[in-house]
């Protein structure tokens, strides 16, 4: 007898899913915790994993397309090119170095070993090698050290890792149509990396050309603000911010690229010298709103949605990637801190701050799933790891300050 599979309207599924998400983000916010994780598990209980009540729709799939969206824009505000230009100077470059490529060469290593094939491979050492930088400024935050040496050292190897993350994942999505022969690969490689180079040429171009007119005081301020009290309509100033970003976003796409990728380094240029400070103040408050208040608990319950433990068949690959994914990363940020010249508890405290992956991690495993990258258990696994690496930081990263 087949089995009869009812289906609830689509804004009744929005609005449990939502309730729920809110409910659950609210409870863990209590205990100190990122809200994403009680969204998630909302998913997860109202999901097939549990109650089997909502399903991953594609209408729910389109909410949280637009969730990531917003997220990726949240993270390159909080970005500036000057931190970014910080990161590679000096010795900290070989923090941010360490603390990345010894994540994703052990992270790729681990998927080999279990005999998955190239693509989910290098998707796993992906997810191992990014820092959440939203969750990791939250965490120094709540711990009072954001804005000491450490704290800071910190949130830049963090923005280095997102940046570089984001890129290989525009490779990683151009060469996905390939047959992954050694020679279709570095064909498709060598095509995406082109590409990549002539979107930073054309990033790299406007950002220059952003600071030659800023050299001339604020005039893109005040041509803004005259612009925004001609209009009539309703929030034109984040009509216009939007309309920026959606312009890069198109341009990646076009490229081949993802088009969170164009979002990402299209809201980095945004800063307060550029609209000034209340205007970003304005945006960042807009895009919040939408996104905090309903699209992002929409995305975080969508992964519970799809996250499906009994999946999860080949436990040892589980274990082995949550145990690579804390030790390649804690080493890794040790050793370069060791290398900078930085002694051993500053260095093991760097580290353990890089540890947790949260937001980014989990729209990179969300992206590679609906591309059909990844399998379901990898998915599965993959949002375990970060949510416990996200769960565990804040208590590691109190402890190793107190004997710092």
């Amino acid at each position: 007898m087949p089995e009869i599979s009812f289906e609830l309207p689509f804004f009744t599924n929005l609005l449990i899913l939502l309730v729920a998400a809110k409910l659950l983000g609210e409870i863990f916010e209590r205990f100190q915790q990122p809200s994403m994780i009680g969204e998630i598990l909302a998913g997860i209980i109202l999901g097939p994993s549990l109650f089997n009540l909502i399903h991953k729709t594609e209408e729910i799939k389109v909410v949280s397309e637009i969730g990531i969206f917003l997220l990726i824009i949240m993270v390159g505000l909080e970005i500036n090119i000057n931190s970014i230009l910080k990161s590679l100077k000096g010795r900290n470059l070989l923090i941010s170095l360490m603390a990345f490529f010894l994540p994703i060469i052990s992270g790729a290593s681990i998927g080999y070993w279990f005999n998955q094939d190239i693509m989910t491979s290098l998707f796993i050492g992906l997810c191992v090698a990014i820092t959440a930088l939203p969750v990791s400024i939250r965490i120094l935050m709540d711990l009072g050290k954001i804005n000491s040496n450490i704290g800071q050292k910190i949130i830049s190897v963090a923005i280095f890792d997102d940046v570089l993350a984001l890129t290989i994942l525009g490779i990683l999505i151009n060469i996905k149509d390939t047959d992954f022969s050694v020679l279709s690969i570095v064909k498709a490689g060598s095509i995406s990396l082109l590409k990549l180079i002539l979107f930073i040429v054309v990033l790299s171009l406007v950002y220059f050309l952003i600071k030659k007119v800023l050299q001339r005081g604020d005039y893109i301020e005040k041509s803004l603000n005259k612009l925004i009290s001609l209009l009539k309509g309703k929030e034109p100033l984040f009509a216009l911010f939007f309309a920026f970003i959606l312009l890069f976003s198109t341009f990646t796409e076009t490229l081949g690229l993802h088009f969170i990728v164009g979002a990402f380094f299209g809201s980095m240029l945004v800063s307060e010298q550029l609209v000034g400070k209340e205007n970003l103040k304005t945006i960042e408050k807009t895009t919040s709103n939408i996104a905090m208040g309903f699209l992002a608990p929409v995305f975080f319950a969508g992964i519970g949605l799809e996250f499906n433990l009994l999946s999860v068949n080949n436990i040892g690959l589980l274990m082995a990637v949550l145990v690579i994914s804390y030790l390649s990363k804690i080493i890794g940020g040790y050793i370069g801190g060791r290398f900078a010249g930085l002694n051993g508890k500053t260095s093991l405290t760097i580290g353990i701050g890089l540890n947790a992956r949260g937001i980014m991690e989990l729209v990179i495993a969300n992206i590679a799933y609906n591309a059909g990258l990844i399998s379901i258990e990898i998915f599965s696994i993959l949002v375990i790891m970060g949510i416990l690496t996200t769960l565990s930081t804040p208590f590691l990263l109190k402890k190793a300050f107190k004997h710092e």
